[in-house]
Parts: structure tokens; C-alpha cells; sequence
């Protein structure tokens, strides 16, 4: 991984020169990121990027040629180029492992280490963590409302290219059966899925010759798109080449609940009583939950995805909690931080369902059903080994499970539970 030393923003450095100019660089700290409030509307967040940003972290590294452009552009001084170049982060993280949940103001992410180590890494967490896990909310959302019917993630068009496998990484995390993006598939083993688009038929001129092209390459069991010119010719042409057992046909545009049982009574008449129908275009989880009662198999979802479906940002911060052992706390008008490191509980029912988020100084007295939530994650500057994508995937189907099922819903309303912090 190449560094990632300079993803941050030029405050970090500054304050890291004036701190090691006055010598306190080095106290011992601890920050936490967490979200004050969740994104309007959303009554659970889900964590993703953990991974990612361990890393991310990992490769923060500053080269020489990276140093000289600090120094010359006065950004860092000789000491805190110094400084820089030995560069390693030596501390401690834990933090809720992908797939949890999270709820206003749960530390997902505490970094204990010296000031200068902690605060440099500001900007580089906040930026994997809010776009990650506003991509794994969204996503789990439409989750819950496709039901048991699989969504196929498909905005990297839609998104910056990096972002773009960010997202993906955290759509599969969330639920999703895979993405049609390949550099997803390669580093994180998302499974890849696609097939053709609109320029395919159009290049062939005769829709026929197009599928014709297609099933010759990917056989009969592949998805044709039939909504390029009108839909019911593209569905009997494409069963007429293919034959009854076409595997898919997908819709694309028009009003995709008339169309799904239109498409589906026209496949049924044709013999093709097994070929699925797979919709996609600008769905989010509301367009996906007001499609329940159409005869569909599957979803494709882009743009809603990729852009967190309204909430691109998990709204998360990164604040310093405790100095040498010592709670401190923001106390503006309008801004306030609970100071001190938290340990984080999450208490359930005898059933198994969750009830509050609990945080306090230290353990809190346990109760039965309690379940602590923060794992180690970096020891001593070292990465612990932390759990694939699939387990986390299951992670979070179990979270999902235990939260009341007012929770689930898509309306707006108060978070699934509440937090509590004990003093």
C-alpha cells in the first residue's frame, strides 16, 4: 500500500510542531471517534472500515521527498521533520469490530498513545470511518428491505474510483451478494457479478443479435437486459433466443412495480416460469420496500449506495477524552464531550433483545445479557488479527436480530436504543 502519510489536513501538523516545540508531544492520550448524533432519519449505524483504516494506518509513513515538501512550504520545522521521518505508530486501539452497530455517542474507535502519535492520525480516521459506515448504514437498510430477495451493488460510475471500492467492500459487509466492481473483487474478495449494458444492444443494431452475442459468451443461464427499446418485444426476443431457461432478464427504467408484473406474466406465458427478473435504477431502500409485492428476484443499486442514500457522512468526530490519565471534555454553548475513555456495554432482555447502550469510566457493575463491545484491535503499535468479511457479515445479521423491530423501520425515529452514560 502506498503511504498514506499525506491524508491529512495541515492542522494536524501544526499542531504537532507547536507540541513538540513546548515538549508535550509527548503526554500520554486517549481520543475517541463517535457519532454525536445518528444521520437524520436512521436509527442505527453499522460499522465498517476498520480494516481499511488499520492499514491505512499501517502505511502512514513520510518519505524524504514528502518531509522536504512539508518543510519547504513551512508547513513542519526542522524538528518535526525530524520527528516525522521515524514515524510509527506505537499505541494502543480498540474499537467495535466491523459489523456492530453503533448509536449516538459509541466509541467506536479509541486510540490511546502519546499526543503527536494520536493526533496526526486525526483526519485518516475519520475519513475511512464516516464514508465506510455511511455506506454499510445505507446499505443495510436496503438490506432489511429486500427481505430475502439479493441486491447486487453497482455505483461505481456514480462515485470517485477509490471510493468506489470503499464502498463496495462496505455494501458486501452489509449484506450485499457481491459488486460489479473488479478492484473490489481483487483485494478484498467481494464476488463480481455483470453482464451487459445499453451500448451492448445498441451496437448490434437488432436486439436479437445482441443477445444472440451475449448467451453465445456467458450461455443461457446469463441476465439480458430488455429494456432498451420496448420491453415486451426485448423479453420475447430475449427468451426466443435464449429459450425457457433464460436465467435472468433485467429492467432498468419506467415504474418498476408495473413492469416486474407485466415482465413476469409475459416470461410465464412464454415458458420461461424460472427466468428471474432483476431490477435496478436509482433504487434506495425506500423505492426497494415500496417494490415488496412485486414478483421480483433480485435488485442492482448504484447511486443510493454509493452516496450513503442521503447521509454520505456518518458524522463522526475524533476528540481527545483524557490527558495523563486525567478526563478532559469540550464545553462550548453548543458542543459538549463526555471526557474520560469509556468502556462501551451493551445490555439485552433474557430473550436476546438489546435494550440500552451503556457507557461509563471503567466496567460497569455486569448484569446479565450484558455484552462489552470494543476489541483490541492495535497493541503496542502491533494489529491484532481481526475477523474476514464473512464473519462480519454474520455480525451484523446477529446485531440486526437483537434490536427491537422498531428499530428496523425505515421511518424516521428515535435511535433503536438509547445510550446512557453512567457517572
Amino acid at each position: 500500500m502506498t503511504s498514506t502519510a499525506l491524508y491529512t489536513d495541515h492542522y494536524e501538523l501544526t499542531m504537532l510542531t507547536a507540541a513538540l516545540r513546548d515538549g508535550s508531544a509527548g503526554r500520554d492520550c486517549v481520543f475517541e471517534a463517535f457519532a454525536r448524533r445518528l444521520p437524520e432519519g436512521r436509527r442505527y449505524g453499522v460499522v465498517a472500515g476498520t480494516a481499511r483504516l488499520l492499514d491505512a494506518i499501517e502505511a502512514f509513513r513520510f518519505d524524504p521527498a514528502e518531509l522536504d515538501h512539508l518543510q519547504a512550504n513551512g508547513v513542519i520545522d526542522g524538528a518535526a521533520r525530524d520527528w516525522l521521518a521515524g514515524y510509527r505508530f506505537s499505541g494502543d486501539v480498540v474499537g467495535y469490530p466491523e459489523g456492530e452497530l453503533y448509536f449516538p455517542g459509541s466509541p467506536v474507535l479509541t486510540v490511546q498513545a502519546p499526543f503527536g502519535e494520536a493526533v496526526v492520525l486525526e483526519t485518516l480516521v475519520l475519513s475511512v470511518l464516516n464514508h465506510d459506515c455511511a455506506i454499510a448504514s445505507a446499505a443495510a437498510r436496503m438490506v432489511t428491505a429486500a427481505g430475502e430477495r439479493p441486491i447486487i451493488e453497482m455505483g461505481s460510475r456514480r462515485t470517485h474510483e477509490e471510493a468506489a471500492v470503499a464502498a463496495a467492500r462496505a455494501a458486501y459487509l452489509a449484506g450485499f451478494i457481491g459488486t460489479s466492481n473488479l478492484a473490489a473483487g481483487r483485494r478484498y474478495g467481494v464476488p463480481t457479478l455483470g453482464t451487459a449494458a445499453h451500448a451492448f444492444t445498441l451496437l448490434h443494431g437488432a436486439e436479437a443479435d445482441a443477445f444472440r452475442a451475449q448467451v453465445a459468451a456467458l450461455g443461457v443461464g446469463t441476465t439480458l437486459l430488455v429494456d432498451t427499446y420496448d420491453i415486451s418485444a426485448g423479453i420475447r426476443t430475449a427468451v426466443q433466443v435464449a429459450g425457457p431457461e433464460l436465467g435472468a432478464v433485467r429492467i432498468d427504467s419506467g415504474d418498476l412495480a408495473v413492469l416486474a408484473v407485466q415482465a413476469r406474466e409475459l416470461l410465464d406465458s412464454l415458458g420461461a416460469r424460472r427466468t428471474r427478473i432483476v431490477l435496478s435504477g436509482d433504487l434506495d431502500e425506500h423505492s426497494i420496500a415500496a417494490l415488496a409485492a412485486a414478483p421480483v428476484d433480485a435488485y442492482g443499486a448504484g447511486t443510493a449506495v454509493v452516496t450513503g442514500s442521503g447521509a454520505p457522512t456518518a458524522g463522526m468526530v475524533y476528540k481527545l477524552v483524557e490527558v495523563a490519565g486525567q478526563p478532559v471534555a469540550k464545553r462550548s454553548e453548543h458542543k459538549t464531550t463526555h471526557g474520560g475513555r469509556k468502556v462501551a456495554v451493551r445490555r439485552h432482555k433474557p430473550t436476546g433483545t438489546a435494550v440500552e447502550e451503556v457507557l461509563a469510566h471503567g466496567t460497569p457493575p455486569a448484569q446479565p445479557g450484558d455484552r462489552v463491545l470494543q476489541v483490541p484491535l492495535v497493541r503496542a503499535g502491533r494489529r491484532v488479527e481481526l475477523p474476514g468479511l464473512e464473519e462480519s457479515r454474520e455480525r451484523l445479521r446477529a446485531a440486526l436480530v437483537s434490536i427491537p423491530w422498531e428499530g428496523l423501520k425505515l421511518s424516521r425515529g428515535e435511535p433503536a436504543i438509547p445510550t446512557r452514560y453512567l457517572t
